[in-house]
């Protein structure tokens, strides 16, 4: 005879298996330093490629005005602004990425310890 019990656990594992465990265990095979150096670098790289395609998009717009004041431009002072800028936002969206990774990583760490609890109480159903 079928167990009303254990049918309503398997399904219950089965669905969180299929959705939301597939992202908490691709999180949690990670170290939690190693995921959070993860998030840190995705971050650098996707500012580093945003932070180009902004300066370019503005160089592009500005264009006749730039290439008007090219003589009486300071570059110097220019690459300074621009390397502050850069360094801002590497930081604020570091910042912003690890807090994200530590709120992902800590959700995945609960979900999977509910998880193994709820494999836990299905097998000792069965040794029942």
């Amino acid at each position: 005879m079928v167990d009303e019990k254990r049918v309503i656990f398997m399904t219950r594992l089965a669905s969180y298996e299929e959705g939301e465990g597939k992202e908490a265990k691709e999180i949690y095979k990670y170290f939690r330093t190693d995921y959070m150096l993860v998030c840190v670098a995705k971050a650098f790289v996707s500012v580093t490629i945003s932070f180009c395609l902004l300066v370019g998009l503005y160089i592009l717009y500005n264009l006749e005005s730039m290439m008007g004041e090219l003589y009486e431009m300071d570059f110097i002072s220019l690459a300074k602004n621009l390397a502050i800028w850069y360094v801002g936002a590497v930081i604020v969206y570091g910042v912003i990425c690890y807090g994200v990774g530590v709120f992902k990583y800590h959700k995945a760490e609960k979900s999977l310890k509910k998880y193994y609890k709820n494999l836990r109480k299905l097998n000792s159903l069965y040794n029942d």
